[in-house]
Protein backbone atom coordinates (compact mmCIF):
# COMPACT_ATOMS: atom_id res chain seq x y z
CA UNK A 1 0.00 0.00 0.00
CA UNK A 2 0.73 3.68 -0.62
CA UNK A 3 -0.07 5.23 1.92
CA UNK A 4 -1.37 8.56 2.32
CA UNK A 5 0.06 12.23 2.23
CA UNK A 6 2.52 10.79 -0.45
CA UNK A 7 2.00 12.71 -4.38
CA UNK A 8 3.11 10.08 -6.75
CA UNK A 9 3.92 11.99 -10.03
CA UNK A 10 2.07 9.97 -12.14
CA UNK A 11 -1.24 9.29 -10.30
CA UNK A 12 -4.02 11.48 -12.54
CA UNK A 13 -5.80 12.49 -9.55
CA UNK A 14 -2.98 14.21 -8.06
CA UNK A 15 -2.00 15.82 -11.02
CA UNK A 16 -5.62 17.09 -11.83
CA UNK A 17 -5.11 18.26 -8.36
CA UNK A 18 -2.74 20.57 -8.93
CA UNK A 19 -4.27 21.49 -12.27
CA UNK A 20 -1.42 19.61 -14.25
CA UNK A 21 -4.45 17.86 -16.44
CA UNK A 22 -7.60 19.09 -17.43
CA UNK A 23 -10.63 17.82 -16.11
CA UNK A 24 -14.29 19.36 -15.85
CA UNK A 25 -14.11 20.16 -12.00
CA UNK A 26 -17.38 20.64 -10.94
CA UNK A 27 -16.82 21.42 -6.44
CA UNK A 28 -13.50 22.53 -4.91
CA UNK A 29 -12.71 22.89 -1.42
CA UNK A 30 -8.96 23.01 0.62
CA UNK A 31 -9.27 19.38 0.82
CA UNK A 32 -11.46 17.96 -1.68
CA UNK A 33 -12.26 17.91 -5.21
CA UNK A 34 -14.95 16.48 -7.41
CA UNK A 35 -15.20 16.40 -10.99
CA UNK A 36 -16.77 14.29 -13.76
CA UNK A 37 -15.09 10.98 -15.15
CA UNK A 38 -14.12 10.84 -18.46
CA UNK A 39 -15.08 7.24 -18.92
CA UNK A 40 -18.35 7.54 -17.04
CA UNK A 41 -21.21 4.72 -16.39
CA UNK A 42 -23.59 7.28 -16.89
CA UNK A 43 -23.29 10.88 -18.24
CA UNK A 44 -22.60 13.17 -14.97
CA UNK A 45 -20.81 10.35 -13.27
CA UNK A 46 -18.49 12.57 -10.57
CA UNK A 47 -15.35 11.49 -8.62
CA UNK A 48 -14.70 13.04 -5.79
CA UNK A 49 -11.47 12.70 -4.39
CA UNK A 50 -8.73 14.06 -0.84
CA UNK A 51 -6.66 16.64 -2.78
CA UNK A 52 -4.16 15.56 -0.57
CA UNK A 53 -2.70 11.85 -1.59
CA UNK A 54 -4.63 9.04 -0.38
CA UNK A 55 -4.43 5.18 -1.51
CA UNK A 56 -7.77 3.95 -0.33
CA UNK A 57 -10.59 4.18 2.45
CA UNK A 58 -8.63 2.54 5.32
CA UNK A 59 -5.84 5.28 4.94
CA UNK A 60 -8.15 8.26 4.80
CA UNK A 61 -6.96 10.53 7.62
CA UNK A 62 -10.21 11.26 10.09
CA UNK A 63 -9.93 15.00 9.36
CA UNK A 64 -10.56 14.08 5.64
CA UNK A 65 -13.81 12.19 6.32
CA UNK A 66 -16.32 14.59 7.05
CA UNK A 67 -15.29 16.83 3.78
CA UNK A 68 -15.06 13.61 1.83
CA UNK A 69 -18.33 12.36 2.88
CA UNK A 70 -20.22 15.89 3.10
CA UNK A 71 -19.13 16.39 -0.66
CA UNK A 72 -20.53 13.20 -1.48
CA UNK A 73 -23.79 14.03 -0.41
CA UNK A 74 -23.97 17.39 -1.63
CA UNK A 75 -23.40 16.25 -5.03
CA UNK A 76 -25.83 13.37 -4.33
CA UNK A 77 -28.43 15.45 -3.35
CA UNK A 78 -27.91 17.38 -6.61
CA UNK A 79 -27.71 15.26 -9.25
CA UNK A 80 -31.02 14.09 -9.81
CA UNK A 81 -32.47 17.61 -10.23
CA UNK A 82 -29.68 19.15 -12.39
CA UNK A 83 -29.25 15.65 -14.36
CA UNK A 84 -33.06 14.63 -14.27
CA UNK A 85 -32.02 11.60 -12.61
CA UNK A 86 -34.20 9.77 -10.08
CA UNK A 87 -31.39 8.75 -7.78
CA UNK A 88 -27.68 8.23 -7.58
CA UNK A 89 -25.26 5.47 -6.83
CA UNK A 90 -22.68 6.20 -4.45
CA UNK A 91 -19.43 3.83 -4.21
CA UNK A 92 -16.21 3.61 -3.06
CA UNK A 93 -13.79 0.60 -4.31
CA UNK A 94 -10.71 -0.29 -2.21
CA UNK A 95 -7.76 -1.52 -3.94
CA UNK A 96 -9.63 -4.33 -6.17
CA UNK A 97 -11.59 -2.67 -9.35
CA UNK A 98 -9.47 0.90 -8.04
CA UNK A 99 -8.42 1.80 -11.18
CA UNK A 100 -6.53 4.66 -9.68
CA UNK A 101 -4.77 4.46 -6.82
CA UNK A 102 -5.94 7.55 -5.36
CA UNK A 103 -9.11 7.62 -2.86
CA UNK A 104 -12.25 8.45 -4.76
CA UNK A 105 -15.49 8.27 -3.92
CA UNK A 106 -18.07 7.78 -7.24
CA UNK A 107 -21.42 9.32 -7.61
CA UNK A 108 -23.13 8.01 -10.33
CA UNK A 109 -26.93 9.69 -11.53
CA UNK A 110 -29.07 6.73 -11.98
CA UNK A 111 -32.67 5.87 -13.57
CA UNK A 112 -34.93 3.01 -13.05
CA UNK A 113 -34.49 0.61 -16.34
CA UNK A 114 -31.12 2.15 -16.95
CA UNK A 115 -29.14 -0.78 -17.38
CA UNK A 116 -27.01 -0.80 -14.29
CA UNK A 117 -26.46 -4.46 -13.08
CA UNK A 118 -24.84 -5.24 -9.85
CA UNK A 119 -20.86 -4.14 -9.94
CA UNK A 120 -21.10 -4.52 -13.92
CA UNK A 121 -20.36 -0.88 -15.01
CA UNK A 122 -20.58 -0.35 -18.63
CA UNK A 123 -18.80 2.75 -19.64
CA UNK A 124 -20.22 5.48 -22.19
CA UNK A 125 -18.35 8.77 -23.86
CA UNK A 126 -19.48 11.99 -23.96
CA UNK A 127 -19.62 13.93 -26.98
CA UNK A 128 -17.70 17.02 -28.02
CA UNK A 129 -18.47 19.81 -25.78
CA UNK A 130 -20.75 17.33 -23.50
CA UNK A 131 -18.61 16.77 -21.10
CA UNK A 132 -18.31 20.77 -20.56
CA UNK A 133 -22.21 20.95 -20.33
CA UNK A 134 -22.61 18.31 -17.81
CA UNK A 135 -20.27 19.79 -15.67
CA UNK A 136 -21.98 23.56 -16.18
CA UNK A 137 -25.39 21.63 -14.97
CA UNK A 138 -24.12 20.08 -12.13
CA UNK A 139 -21.91 23.10 -10.60
CA UNK A 140 -24.95 25.43 -11.26
CA UNK A 141 -27.21 23.35 -9.05
CA UNK A 142 -24.37 22.77 -6.12
CA UNK A 143 -24.08 26.92 -6.12
CA UNK A 144 -27.93 26.63 -5.56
Amino acid sequence: MGGRGKETPRDIFCQIARGEVASEVVARTEEIIAFLDHRPVFKGHVLIAPIEHVDTLVELPLRLFEPLLTMAQRVAEVLPRALGAEGTFVAVNNVVSQSVPHLHVHVVPRTKGDGLRGFFWPRTKYAAEEIQAYADLIRKALLD
